[in-house]
C-alpha cells in the first residue's frame, strides 16, 4: 500500500470547498487527480461516515449507525466515544498489518477514541498528548470549538508528515464553524484557507503521497425544528426517539438537532397509531420501516429501531422544549439533503469514475 493521507473536513458541504476558496488544492487536483461530488453514507453524521471512510464499507458491515446508541431490551443508552462499536477492519489496521506506520489526527477526541486504537501517532485537540506534541515541535492546541482548531490540526499534520513520515495519515477537523457560518462568510472561508495552504505544503513535503480530501457530511440551514418525542408523548404513544446525530458537542447543535431519527416502538404500541401521527406532521418528509431503510441505505436493520424518519429540507428533529421551534440560527445535517460531499484527489488509486461514495477511497485502496 502506497503512502497516503485522507483529510476529512467535518461538515464540509461542496459549497464551502471551491476553486475560489481553495485554489491551490484545485490546481493540484487538475494536475494530478480530480475533483468531484460523491455521496456520504446515511445517516449523514460524523461517526457513521468516519466508519465508512476508514473501512470502505457501508454501515451494514461497520454496524455504526450514529453518535449515540440505545438498546431497547436493556434501555441502556449513551454516547459512542470509545472502541468496541466499530465492527469492520479499517485502512489503518490494513496498513499496520503490512508493518507500516500510521497517524491519526483529530480535533474531536471521540473520533480518536472510537477509531484510533493501535495507531503509531495519535493526536487530538481535545485530549492532547504533550509528549507527542513536543516530539513534533507543536504548541498546545486551542479549544475544540475555537476557530483556529482547524489551522492547528492541519499544522500538526504537516509536522507529522515532515518529521515522522507515516505511511498513512488520517486527519479530521471539527464542524463548529460550519454549524454557525454559511459558505459565503469570512469565517467559513478562513477554515478552507487554512486547509488550502497546508495541503499544498504537505504535497510539497511529500510530492508522491496520495492525498484524498472529503467530508463526513454536508451542512444546511434549517428553519423549523420539531420534537417528535414530545408529539408522541402528548398523544400517549409509547416509543423512544433516537437522534443519530446526538453527541456531547452541544456548541455545534444546542438542540441536538438533525435531519433523521430512529423510532423504537414499545412492544405493546400499535404501529398504526404511530404512523397516523408521523404522516400528519408536515415537517416529516419520509417514513421508512427498518427493513426498507436497511435495504435502501445499507444499514443494519436490527440497530435502527422499527422506523426511520427523515425531515424535510428546511426542517430537523430537535430536543426543543415544545413540539416546534422556528429559528434562523440553526445549521445542521443528518438528512438526505446533507449527503453530497466533495472529493478532491492528488495521485488517486483509481480513475475518477471509480469513486461514487466517500467510502470508495478506502475500498479501492484495500481492494474490497
Amino acid at each position: 500500500m502506497d503512502k497516503a493521507m485522507i483529510l476529512v473536513i467535518d461538515g464540509c458541504a461542496p459549497e464551502y470547498l471551491t476553486r475560489e476558496t481553495a485554489p491551490d488544492i484545485y490546481k493540484l487536483a487538475d494536475e494530478y487527480g480530480f475533483a468531484k461530488i460523491v455521496k456520504s453514507a446515511i445517516p449523514s453524521v460524523t461517526n457513521v461516515n468516519h466508519a465508512c471512510i476508514l473501512s470502505g464499507k457501508f454501515p451494514e458491515d461497520t454496524k455504526m449507525v450514529g453518535n449515540y446508541f440505545y438498546n431497547p431490551e436493556t434501555k441502556e443508552e449513551g454516547f459512542i466515544e470509545e472502541k468496541g462499536f466499530m465492527k469492520a477492519e479499517t485502512i489503518l489496521q490494513a496498513y499496520k498489518k503490512e508493518g507500516k506506520k500510521t497517524a491519526f489526527l483529530t480535533v474531536k477526541g471521540k473520533v480518536l477514541g472510537v477509531y484510533g486504537e493501535g495507531v503509531d501517532i495519535g493526536i487530538s485537540v481535545q485530549t492532547p498528548d504533550k509528549a507527542i506534541l513536543d516530539q513534533l515541535g507543536l504548541d498546545m492546541p486551542p479549544k475544540v470549538q475555537d476557530h483556529s482548531s482547524t489551522e492547528w490540526i492541519m499544522k500538526a499534520a504537516l509536522a507529522c508528515v515532515k518529521k515522522e513520515n507515516p505511511d498513512f495519515v488520517y486527519c479530521t477537523t471539527n464542524d463548529f464553524v460550519f454549524h454557525h457560518f454559511g459558505p459565503e462568510t469570512s469565517e467559513a472561508k478562513a477554515q478552507i484557507r487554512y486547509i488550502n495552504y497546508f495541503i499544498n505544503e504537505i504535497h510539497k513535503a511529500d510530492p508522491d503521497r496520495r492525498i484524498y480530501i472529503t467530508a463526513d457530511h454536508g451542512m444546511n440551514q434549517k428553519t423549523k425544528l420539531i420534537n417528535f418525542q414530545h408529539m408522541a408523548d402528548n398523544k400517549n404513544l409509547n416509543l423512544y426517539c433516537l437522534p443519530p446525530l446526538k453527541d456531547r458537542y452541544v456548541e455545534n447543535h444546542i438542540y441536538q438537532e438533525g435531519g433523521i431519527i430512529y423510532v423504537f416502538l414499545d412492544k405493546n404500541q400499535n404501529p398504526e397509531e404511530f404512523l397516523k401521527l408521523a404522516k400528519s406532521v408536515p415537517e416529516i418528509e419520509k417514513i421508512m420501516t427498518n427493513t426498507e431503510a436497511a435495504k435502501e441505505f445499507h444499514l443494519p436493520a436490527d440497530r435502527i429501531g422499527d422506523y426511520v424518519l427523515f425531515a424535510a429540507e428546511s426542517c430537523a428533529f430537535g430536543e426543543v422544549e415544545g413540539e416546534r421551534l422556528e429559528t434562523n440560527d440553526v445549521r445542521t445535517h443528518g438528512s438526505l439533503y446533507e449527503r453530497n460531499v466533495p472529493l478532491i484527489t492528488i495521485h488517486p488509486e483509481k480513475e475518477e469514475e471509480a469513486y461514487n461514495y466517500s467510502k470508495d477511497i478506502a475500498a479501492l485502496a484495500m481492494n474490497l
